[in-house]
């Protein structure tokens, strides 16, 4: 059986001063198993006054996981939680009904990815949660490639980050040339997501190699059974996967939802900046972001 493989160009953008390079959503895929927005932040090193600072806003819908390679990052939201994310480490901030939160660097050097969760219908109205995690196992894989297993599953290894949908998250990294076989669940999609070097990727059931740079995202459909990777130098990357859902749910700006009308709606409950559904972040010294126009929406 041939597995359907597809390169996705990643969107070049800013998020609080910071370059990013965004894999999903794209328009030609929305998401990966439950992972619904995928960016690449850095690496980059700034001065202190073009350091990210990304002052509160709201989220609904879903679980934000950010994963820090190198520098540090103060988060604080509206449960009154406020903790410095550092390199090697996962905060998983699961917005529920409604969340919000600001960002800030403690450090000239970032280097990170911000990936978001859709929560399924049963957990999308669930009371808002945080957690940090500062240690996660690591697998040695084939000849040169370490992986810490960010959520999920692989090489006997198991993340004590949870997930309410069967998720695959692992960091690939090698100093110099390496090469591996990683055998998947065949039931998940999966992508490979660049973030240093250079990557050649062989699926099953797929006749060419595939060479991957930061910028590209290479998507691989479900039905295969493992995954060659190979580099000649220093690369790293990260391997997304999950099982298909049967409808992409609709992402705007913070929110992800289901209905166009939904977005309206929060909008709407951010605007009033009453505490209400999406409560207040103490300690932050800047302005609350002011929600965008919401423009006209259809559902996936």
């Amino acid at each position: 059986m041939s597995v359907f493989v597809e390169r996705i160009t990643s969107h070049v953008g800013d998020v609080g001063g910071i370059p990013i390079q965004r894999a999903l959503p794209n328009k030609a895929r929305r998401v990966i198993g439950a992972w619904c927005f995928a960016d690449h932040a850095g690496p980059a090193t700034l001065p202190p006054e073009r350091r990210m600072n990304v002052g509160p806003h709201p989220h609904t819908g879903l679980s934000t996981f950010s994963w820090m390679i190198e520098g540090e990052v103060l988060h604080r939201d509206s449960l009154g939680s406020e903790q410095v994310l550092r390199a090697g480490q996962v905060n998983l901030m699961t917005a529920g009904h409604g969340i919000s939160h600001s960002e800030e660097s403690l450090s000239d050097r970032i280097h990170l990815a911000q990936l978001w969760i859709a929560l399924p219908d049963a957990e999308r109205e669930r009371a808002p949660s945080f957690q940090h995690f500062p240690e996660l196992p690591h697998a040695a894989l084939g000849e040169g490639w370490d992986a810490t297993v960010l959520i999920g599953e692989l090489a006997g290894q198991r993340s004590p980050v949870p997930s309410f949908t069967p998720l695959l998250g692992v960091d690939l990294a090698a100093a110099g040339p390496a090469c591996a076989t990683l055998a998947l669940d065949a039931r998940f999609e999966h992508g490979v997501m660049l973030l240093e070097g250079e990557v050649e990727v062989s699926p099953t059931g797929h006749d060419a190699v595939e060479t991957v740079a930061p910028g590209t995202l290479l998507y691989v459909g479900a039905g295969c059974e493992s995954l060659e990777l190979r580099c000649s130098a220093a690369s790293r990357l990260l391997l997304l996967g999950g099982e298909p859902w049967a409808q992409a749910p609709l992402l705007w700006w913070n929110f992800v939802g289901r209905e166009p009308a939904e977005m309206q709606t929060w909008a709407e409950d951010w605007a009033r900046a009453d505490g209400g559904r999406f409560g207040e972040v103490q300690g932050y010294g800047g302005p609350r972001i002011p929600v965008p126009p919401v423009p006209a929406l259809r559902k996936p």
